[in-house]
């Protein structure tokens, strides 16, 4: 004996129902994700404008404050910037969870730990080259990320977030290693004449300070120039798999999007 025709009538409703709540979940995900983008769009957005402003105005002399003028805006979007972990994790965003991480840990390291707690590395001219770096990424990639959201593609802009990183990637963590060259500074033991690495040349600074060095226990210490030391080895490795990551991912990117505009 067949299915009676309520059962079926029940059937219908229920993957309907389904098809539904599915279908507002979908809706609900891409609304959310359309305003975080929007968001840190006009976050690094604001950064940039305000930083060309300044510079057209004040010239040169506006890169020393530049940590001063847009540094809260830029811790804001950076911290915000931690949510996508939680986005990959949940599914809510198709990414690789651990090159992000990467990404993100090198700039809460380089913004938090290194240019915020030190108030002379914040008037160095590199601060504001490194910041420019960040935001011309940030700018080109949330406006890919929120038009792919509602179905809008470019491939003018779709070209241009998979390659504006090529360049600019590799010069922010030279960004972050380098830095003007340094007189002699009062409670610094050796003078820098040359460039030398950013990090490197934050290390007299926490070395006379102490910054985040602490004593433990059993004769113990943690002497945190020793721990930049051990980052900055590890920063030119990451730079190594994350530079393949996205390179991976720009030659899929590339071709999908090549097979669609093929048919279309």
């Amino acid at each position: 004996m067949g299915p009676s025709a309520s059962d079926v009538l029940w059937e219908v409703a229920t993957k309907e129902d389904s098809s539904g709540r599915f279908l507002l979940l979908r809706y609900r995900k891409n609304v959310y994700l359309f305003v975080y983008y929007l968001i840190q769009f006009c976050g690094h957005s604001w950064i940039f404008t305000n930083m060309t402003v300044r510079f057209f105005s004040f010239g040169k002399d506006s890169m020393i404050d530049t940590f001063y003028a847009i540094g809260l805006v830029m811790r804001i979007c950076q911290s915000i910037s931690l949510l996508e972990l939680l986005h990959i994790y949940v599914g809510i965003e198709s990414n690789h969870l651990f090159p992000r991480f990467l990404q993100l840990t090198e700039r809460i390291i380089i913004l938090f730990v290194v240019i915020t707690s030190q108030e002379e590395i914040q008037e160095k001219y590199v601060v504001c080259v490194l910041f420019i770096f960040w935001n011309l990424l940030d700018m080109v990639r949330y406006t890919h990320s929120m038009l792919a959201v509602i179905g809008t593609s470019y491939a003018v802009l779709t070209w241009l977030s998979q390659t504006l990183w090529m360049p600019i990637y590799p010069l922010c963590v030279l960004a972050e290693e380098f830095l003007e060259s340094l007189r002699e500074y009062s409670m610094c033991v050796v003078p820098l004449q040359n460039e030398t690495f950013a990090i490197y040349q934050s290390l007299p600074y926490f070395e006379s300070f102490g910054t985040y060095s602490a004593k433990l226990p059993f004769d113990l210490t943690i002497y945190f120039p020793y721990v930049l030391k051990l980052y900055l080895m590890m920063l030119f490795i990451g730079m190594y798999f994350t530079y393949s990551h996205l390179y991976s991912e720009r030659r899929d990117v590339l071709r999908i999007f090549s097979t669609k505009k093929k048919k279309m």
